[in-house]
């Protein structure tokens, strides 16, 4: 069986940080603090059934229900009114999150067609990581025949790190395959 990344944190990852990286109190060591998916629902304009098929299909993915996030202000050019449902949103912590990093490490990036790595330069400045997904085709709960539009989704990685490269540490000790820079 193979192990859980909530366990490589705690019996590998955490270990070689205090032994290599000079930190004293293992809480002092970066972690992975939650993992926020991003989707928005354009289309629900002319048809008023995306939003809850577009729902549907990021609970299966990452494995909760997610919020549904309303239009704060009318905007005539974008077409939208005040409380229009426009987006979705899904925070993991804890079990999920572990799980849903598993899943797009390991079974999502590689399915990406002339998939080179990830973005290195995608931090914010304060260790957070921000990664866009361009089809939910990548993820294996999604069902090919079920799909009705390709639609993307942003996910951002919040990690206690005080620099970027030490947020870039934690992820590549993760397995995130970041692209060379040349």
């Amino acid at each position: 069986m193979s192990i859980s990344f909530k366990e490589k944190f705690e019996k590998e990852i955490l270990p070689a940080f205090l032994a290599n990286d000079g930190y004293t109190s293992p809480m002092a060591v970066p972690r992975l603090t939650k993992i926020v998916v991003n989707r928005g629902v354009g289309e629900v304009r002319e048809n008023s059934k995306a939003i809850e098929t577009s729902a549907q299909e990021l609970a299966e993915i990452t494995g909760q229900k997610p919020l549904v996030r309303k239009c704060k202000k009318s905007i005539a050019n974008f077409k939208v009114r005040e409380g229009l449902e426009v987006g979705l949103k899904v925070t993991l912590r804890g079990k999920r999150m572990y799980d849903f990093l598993s899943k797009l490490i390991n079974l999502g990036l590689p399915k990406i067609r002339d998939f080179k790595g990830v973005n290195p330069k995608s931090f914010d400045g304060r260790g957070n990581y921000s990664l866009g997904i361009k089809e939910q085709l990548i993820f294996p709960e999604v069902n090919y025949d079920k799909v009705d539009r390709v639609r993307g989704m942003d996910i951002t990685f919040v990690i206690s790190a005080r620099s970027d490269q030490e947020a870039r540490k934690l992820l590549e000790a993760f397995g995130m395959p970041f692209r060379k820079e040349s």
